[in-house]
């Protein structure tokens, strides 16, 4: 199974969108990492003026009264007391903790460094945070804004960091505190996700717009030289946008010129060549005429006969099966059938199965020549000729069955080479000139379609005749 698109459009959107994904997953990283290291550190640095504020008046204070003060700001997020015993002191290990590291720095440097000062990081929230036995501390009017109302409520373990600090006064008294270190918003807020939604669309739009616009002139060029095949004088590639696809559609006309050209001057040698030949081909037939010898009078006239023909199916080879007719609904159904009665006239036996639905935009002479010319090669080898049609929303299909000798496989292609013969039942005796097929093949290409070859399995050759229903241009 491909993954990768097939087309060039496909595959640059694929990159530029994987591109453009992947840029905004990081700059969304950056963004929230960023964002998270400056609100710890703001939260970190208002939290230890608080505690060196509060530690700075109980060092002013005598130690009757500092319990006063002290249960006044015993509240979450800052929980404090003067009874707890000294910690051990925190492992060198926790310096690697980004937060533990950032708040130990910014306390320190608010309470100086002549301070003591031993902070633990918690995993979970500390013993003072826990709610008493009616349900949580009292509301105190100054604790509100510093945390209470924002997850702080009984039995909730709110997201950020919770620190244990001791911190010793100038008496030798150790003072703890049990803090919470809030991110403030973790979530990614709205109004970014929304800018990063917002960038991501008009950049992936324009990013269509843009691969679209240097896709769409490669995407004409390769029409152009499919519809090249099927008309050689189609209007040439109009010499617009960027330089690099002004010079490839130029490169392009300059090449269907000396196609044209090459084709038309090869077309008037072959007729000039004709039309020159069917002179000394009328004064030999004149000759052969006044031959005494009736047998050797008839092998002259059959020679001749085969040269004018051979003459006439090369110009009309060379002329690539009138692709200067002009194209016109036409009745396949009733050329067919007209075919029919013109050989049954002769004594030929054509079958049609099925019939045409619609009109067939096409050039009738070409097709009746095409037609003709398979219909005579099934006859000629096979004796009869069958005729099936399958008409469908995109494509006319011909099928021509014959109960001839059929050709080899490794021969079914090269029947279409000009004045090819491949075996002794399809020789010039029966009165093939090897060009007929090709003929055939020029005119399906030029409608569109193709001609193909195949083995019958009971025996004959099958010859189908695929015809576009959108008209060549």
């Amino acid at each position: 199974m491909r993954l990768a698109p097939r087309s060039l459009f496909g595959r640059l959107v694929l990159i530029l969108l994987g591109g453009l994904i992947l840029a905004q997953l990081a700059t969304a990283y950056i963004n929230l990492a960023e964002r998270d290291q400056l609100l710890y550190r703001a939260g970190g640095m208002r939290l230890a003026q608080q505690i060196s504020d509060i530690v700075k008046l109980l060092d002013s204070l005598p130690a009757a009264e500092r319990r006063r003060v002290v249960a006044v700001f015993n509240a979450p997020p800052l929980s404090v007391s003067l009874d707890r015993p000294r910690m051990a002191p925190a492992k060198a290990s926790a310096e690697t903790d980004f937060q533990h590291a950032m708040f130990t720095t910014v306390l320190r440097y608010a309470l100086g460094d002549d301070t003591e000062v031993n902070v633990l990081r918690l995993e979970g929230a500390p013993e003072g945070f826990r709610p008493g036995p009616r349900g949580g501390p009292p509301e105190m009017p100054m604790m509100q804004g510093r945390g209470w109302g924002h997850g702080m409520g009984p039995g909730f373990s709110p997201g950020g960091a919770f620190f244990t600090v001791q911190i010793a006064l100038r008496d030798g008294t150790w003072v703890t505190f049990d803090s919470h270190l809030s991110p403030q918003a973790t979530g990614m807020p709205l109004r970014l996700a929304l800018t990063l939604l917002i960038l991501l669309g008009t950049v992936i739009a324009l990013s269509l717009v843009a691969v679209r616009w240097v896709t769409g002139p490669l995407s004409a060029l390769a029409t152009a030289a499919e519809k090249l095949g099927e008309d050689i004088n189609r209007p040439p590639l109009p010499e617009t946008g960027p330089i690099e696809t002004q010079r490839a559609a130029k490169a392009f006309n300059i090449m269907q010129q000396r196609l044209a050209r090459f084709i038309a001057d090869r077309t008037r040698i072959f007729t000039a060549m004709s039309h020159d030949l069917k002179t000394p081909i009328t004064r030999l037939r004149l000759r052969a005429e006044m031959l005494e010898d009736e047998a050797l009078r008839a092998k002259f006239a059959k020679d001749l006969q085969e040269m004018e023909a051979m003459v006439t199916q090369t110009l009309d080879f060379m002329r690539d099966a009138g692709t200067e007719e002009a194209v016109q609904r036409l009745d396949a159904m009733a050329l067919l059938e007209s075919l029919q009665t013109d050989y049954q006239d002769t004594g030929g036996r054509v079958e049609i199965e099925g019939k045409v639905a619609q009109p067939y935009p096409g050039r009738p002479l070409a097709l009746r020549r095409c037609l003709t010319n398979l219909i005579d090669n099934a006859i000629r080898y096979g004796g009869r000729a069958t005729v099936k049609v399958e008409d469908a929303a995109d494509r006319l299909t011909i099928r021509i069955l014959d109960d001839g000798p059929g050709i080899p496989e490794q021969e079914l292609e090269q029947a279409f080479e000009p004045f090819f013969r491949g075996e002794a039942s399809r020789n010039r005796d029966t009165g093939g000139t090897g060009l007929g097929l090709g003929i055939a093949r020029n005119v399906a290409r030029a409608h569109g379609g193709d001609l193909v070859l195949r083995n019958r399995p009971g025996g004959g050759l099958e010859a189908i005749l695929t015809l576009s229903r959108i008209p060549a241009t």
